[in-house]
């Protein structure tokens, strides 16, 4: 790893920000005191409620952390094809019994207002999705002693983010769970996300800066590939999806390794914006139908997947997960950061022991 990263994390492995409640206080400081880089997900929480559970986390561990930020969106949805989509679901708020969510809600998810708490009181590591922070935020990090990462889903992105001054970047393939990290939302380009080793390679030949690698990880020998492709550290989330500390759904952790859910899909069905779960009724009923419209759709179907959780329907639940899902293993964070370090040694030294014979 370069000397910043080693300086963050004993292992190069980061433990992915995952928004909706699992990337929570108790995962972070298992994943930091093993070892790893444990990172909070403040998507879809207030300013007042990252600072919360930033101040949560300072007190289980004293070990470097990171805290994840989505970019504003810019507003580009059609009003008529999220009124038909309103419509398509119908059948669903009969089902749970509940109205639909508000779509008129605050699209920047409150960037602006979690920058300053973050450069007012600084956390080691600050990385961004669905987008690149302009060069005096990400200045302004570096002023700060923050150490900065963008998500990235091509060399592209990539170059642009070292030019905007990133520290490091992070870029997911297209096996990666939840939603793709694209800067621009463009449903042309549905399905033709480039997968990971690839990804790696193509961003290692662009851009000078570290790289993290995302998408699909489940597995040390897996990590040890991705760094011999050029990655600094790998970054993981399906495998600590369905760790105990984990503030996941108990139906998501469980489905992750249900025979019922055999496979994977990028759907807009939750959110209006390509993500990747585990394909189940309300994927199939909808998917071909979401439009292009994040956060509106998000905000539309949220309520929906409250009331699908609490009904114990998993059917009706966003179920994000990698494409290496059912290689998930039930195990506490801690242990399973040391069971990935033990598995990229092993996977190292075979390597070291095959180039000698």
């Amino acid at each position: 790893m370069s000397s910043a990263l080693t300086d963050l994390c004993r292992f190069p492995i980061v433990q992915a920000p995952m928004a909706g409640g699992s990337s929570c206080p108790q995962l972070v400081a298992a994943v930091a005191e093993a070892g790893g880089l444990g990172f909070l997900a403040a998507g879809y929480k207030t300013a007042d409620g990252m600072y919360n559970e930033i101040k949560q986390l300072r007190g289980l561990t004293g070990q470097p952390f990171g805290v994840n930020l989505f970019m504003p969106q810019p507003n580009l949805a059609d009003p008529a094809a999220i009124e038909v989509y309103r419509h398509q679901l119908a059948g669903e708020t009969s089902w749970y019994e509940t109205p639909l969510g508000d779509t008129d809600g605050c699209g920047d998810d409150g960037y602006e207002a979690k920058l300053a708490i973050l450069l007012e009181d600084p956390v080691p590591v600050v990385s961004f999705t669905f987008g690149c922070p302009s060069r005096d935020t990400l200045d302004a990090f570096a002023a700060a002693g923050t150490y900065t990462v963008v998500t990235v889903t091509s060399p592209e992105e990539a170059q642009a983010a070292q030019w905007a001054g990133a520290d490091a970047v992070c870029a997911q393939g297209v096996e990666a769970g939840g939603h793709q990290s694209t800067f621009r939302d463009d449903p042309q380009a549905d399905g033709t996300g480039t997968g990971l080793l690839c990804l790696v390679a193509q961003v290692r030949e662009t851009v000078q800066i570290p790289v993290i690698a995302a998408g699909g990880l489940m597995r040390g020998s897996q990590i040890a590939a991705v760094l011999a492709a050029g990655a600094d550290a790998a970054q993981l989330g399906t495998a600590f999806l369905i760790c105990p500390e984990s503030g996941a759904h108990p139906l998501h952790k469980q489905a992750l390794t249900n025979p019922l859910f055999v496979r994977t899909t990028l759907t807009r069905a939750f959110s209006g914006r390509p993500a990747r779960g585990l394909v189940n009724r309300f994927v199939r009923e909808h998917g071909p139908y979401a439009p292009a419209a994040y956060p509106q759709v998000h905000h539309l179907t949220s309520v929906l997947r409250k009331a699908a959780a609490k009904a114990g329907d998993a059917q009706g639940m966003a179920l994000w997960a990698g494409q290496g899902h059912r290689m998930a293993r039930e195990l506490p964070a801690g242990r399973l950061v040391g069971l990935l370090a033990e598995e990229l040694d092993a996977a190292r030294t075979a390597l070291s022991t095959r180039s000698t014979q």
